[in-house]
């Protein structure tokens, strides 16, 4: 990646306003003489290489700033796409930030840091967000391989604070010689919901010394503002900051109110009044998300964004709008548009804006199979009062609709960005009797692992989780499931589950939320990890799946591959095991749902996929039959908590290979148990003791990589798993 800690752009550079940006500029009426031109110097922005530019401006420039930052980041959100809400209800406060404090020597560290997109605009990375031709250059968060204005790589949520203590602590035991000045921690955008973020308040109100903590109060969270916080927070909105109880009080900390938290001039009069305080202090600030969206007053039934035009005749572009201070309690946002569809206020839609082009696509692997969850979920509330669907702040980008919310009622609980607490509340669920399904992406549930082990599993707690985005992709390198498998199938008591169609992965989750006292329920908490884009995609195309055509026997499948099946060539019959169930799978209880699943029956070579990968090992089963005339044994084993001893062994007769497809970590996953099985359960015929291959992820962090050259760097394709077979032989 290009270095953006200097200017971060040349003169070569330019910003072509044509395509999703024209439509932007139609959408907003944005006058070209806002919209940016890179290289022009009657554009402010265009003139900014580092804080020390925004210094220089005249103070009647700062609104001019702000007005072509939020025109920027609108043209780059129907390109782009990103987390544009937040940042736009920033614009004014980050603006202020480095007119008024000295980065890097003053450490601003931003939580969460998808605000941080102006920060980057304003610290030599404009160009990012101009040039189409260069917004691959900067990440959706800040990170210190882009800039000396970047503390930390930060995309989840609610450490600012602590970081900021770390910092001060250090510069207040070295003194002057520790090269830092004032510390600031940005926080909120829900953030503050986080419990980490309150273990750092505590801390910083012991610790003392100078520390400055802004809470962007935009009265959204992702979904909207849920919890006992928020009530206290809106008095002190109503009351300009004078209301009790006041929670940063009662922590001790000093306390700020701006009320006009986007007015550029009240920020900047606002920070120069904490600049080199020699206490903790809390700069409350009352921000608009989404500011600079369409304006307009939203309504339950609202289905589609206002298509009349906005004007820019405000001096930021912030307009005023209706959609805010909804009738208390509301859990929504009293709309329910699309991504692509966000406006000012509290919109769930401004959390994450789709680009243009991503108009009328299909859903996305999350969406798709998580509205085919709550499908199947929804119906049973009626007889289940115990049934909750818990989401820790994140239910639009995992399927959990507006719809669904509004109708499930007291069944679906938003706890706000606060993983520890949703799993341990679900296992208090599961304690009582009830049934509680955990829902989020597999990056965030990192943040739960001590709940995982301790409250759900070593008690036993019936908790079902839906592991969301698990797996390899694109991600940035905060958000990568590269590493689910790894951490849940290694506690002990939790099954994990990893069905390869939407059939297995709803009868999993019927499996897994049956009512306790059921015959099959399972005795302890179970994860089904989603399934992602490469089983979607084999959905909607059956010739992705070569050897099944996606068409599997309509009972799970095991196991034994009996030698008495076993042709002269140590083969199996197709027949013959597709009209056997194991004695295991018959057994009542749960370990049927735990059985491998045979697809097809050969000889030579058997290849296990796991989840997402196994249709590449339908593929790779199809190029060994086409190529090298090799009938290989193709098994979906379902599950990565245990390993089918049945299958194994069978396969000990007349296959030399066994080979393992995974798109998660390798070391420390679930291939390398295949591997120690045989190298632990070692015959003394040589001949049956196959040769493994595993295929799978290398430990590291990947940013933004394409799947595609993922899977290349692994040798996760058909062409590279094929040689490596071949080869052995």
């Amino acid at each position: 990646m290009r270095s953006a800690s200097g200017n971060g752009f040349d003169s070569s550079d330019s910003f072509a306003v044509s395509g999703a940006a024209e439509r932007t500029a139609r959408l907003h009426d944005i006058p070209p003489s806002i919209t940016p031109s890179h290289g022009d110097d009657s554009h402010l922005l265009s003139r900014i290489a580092s804080p020390a530019d925004v210094k220089a401006l005249a103070p009647d420039e700062l609104a001019e700033l702000c007005r072509e930052i939020r025109a920027t980041l609108l043209a780059y959100g129907h390109q782009h796409g990103g987390h544009i809400g937040s940042n736009l209800g920033m614009v004014e406060a980050t603006v202020a930030l480095h007119r008024v404090f000295d980065s890097p020597r003053d450490r601003i560290v931003f939580d969460v840091s998808h605000q941080s997109y102006v920060h980057k605009m304003l610290t030599g990375r404009a160009g990012a967000y101009m040039d189409p031709n260069r917004f691959g250059e900067v990440t959706g968060f800040t990170n210190p391989d882009e800039s000396e204005h970047d503390q930390f790589v930060l995309g989840h949520t609610g450490t600012s604070i602590s970081l900021a203590c770390g910092l001060a602590k250090t510069r207040d035991m070295e003194g002057p010689g520790s090269g830092i000045g004032n510390v600031i921690a940005v926080i909120g955008d829900g953030s503050l919901s986080s419990g980490v973020a309150f273990e750092g308040l505590n801390n910083a109100a012991e610790q003392g010394g100078n520390l400055i903590i802004v809470f962007n109060d935009n009265e959204m969270s992702i979904a909207g503002d849920f919890g006992g916080m928020y009530g206290p927070l809106a008095r002190l909105r109503a009351s300009g900051g004078t209301a009790q109880p006041n929670l940063f009080n009662a922590f001790g900390l000093d306390y700020r109110y701006v009320e006009a938290g986007n007015d550029v001039s009240a920020l900047v009069a606002a920070f120069e009044e904490v600049r080199d305080i020699d206490h903790p202090v809390v700069v409350h600030i009352h921000t608009l998300k989404g500011a600079g969206y369409d304006g307009e007053e939203t309504h339950a039934d609202r289905q589609t964004a206002s298509a009349s035009p906005v004007s820019f005749d405000s001096p930021t572009g912030v307009h005023p709008t209706d959609n805010v201070n909804h009738s208390e309690p509301w859990h929504s946002d009293h709309c329910n548009l699309s991504d692509h569809e966000p406006h000012e206020g509290q919109c769930e839609a401004s959390h994450w804006q789709n680009p243009d082009a991503a108009i009328g696509k299909p859903d996305d692997p999350r969406k798709h199979y998580g509205k085919m969850a709550m499908a199947a979920l929804e119906p049973r509330f009626a007889a289940e009062p115990g049934l909750v669907v818990i989401s820790p702040a994140t239910p639009g980008s995992n399927g959990i609709t507006h719809e669904f919310r509004e109708r499930a009622g007291a069944h679906y609980v938003d706890t706000g960005i606060t993983e520890s607490h949703a799993v341990a509340y679900a296992a208090g669920i599961a304690r009582a009797g009830g049934t509680p399904v955990v829902a989020t992406t597999a990056s965030f549930f990192q943040r739960a692992y001590d709940q995982f082990f301790q409250e759900m599993s070593l008690n036993r707690s019936r908790v079902t989780v839906l592991d969301f985005l698990g797996g390899l992709s694109g991600s940035d390198n905060t958000h990568s499931g590269a590493y689910d498998v790894t951490m849940f199938s290694n506690i002990p008591g939790v099954t994990m589950l990893v069905p390869t169609s939407a059939r297995d992965y709803l009868a999993d989750l019927a499996w897994a939320t049956a009512p306790a006292g059921s015959a099959d329920a399972p005795a302890g908490p179970a994860v089904i990890r989603v399934p992602g884009e490469a089983i979607l995609a084999a959905e909607r195309d059956a010739t992705l799946l070569p050897v099944t055509g996606g068409q599997i026997a309509d009972r799970p499948q095991s196991a034994s591959l009996p030698a008495s099946a076993s042709s002269a060539s140590g083969g199996i019959s197709a027949a013959t095991v597709r009209g056997t169930v194991s004695v295991t799978a018959q057994h009542a209880g749960a370990r049927h749902m735990l059985d491998w699943r045979v697809n097809q029956t050969g000889s030579q070579v058997a290849i296990i996929g796991l989840g997402n990968a196994y249709p590449l090992a339908e593929q790779t089963a199809a190029a060994l039959s086409d190529d090298y005339g090799i009938t290989a044994t193709v098994i979906d084993p379902r599950q990565c908590t245990s390993l089918d001893s049945d299958v194994l062994e069978s396969l000990r007769d007349g296959h030399q290979q066994v080979i393992t497809l995974e798109d998660g970590q390798l070391e420390g996953g679930w291939g390398e148990k295949v591997t120690a099985y045989y190298a632990n359960h070692h015959v003394s015929d040589g001949s049956r003791n196959p040769h493994v291959l595993n295929f799978g992820a290398a430990k590291e962090f990947t940013d933004r990589v394409p799947l595609g050259e993922l899977n290349e760097r692994y040798g996760l394709t058909v062409e590279q798993v094929t040689e490596a077979i071949t080869r052995c032989f």
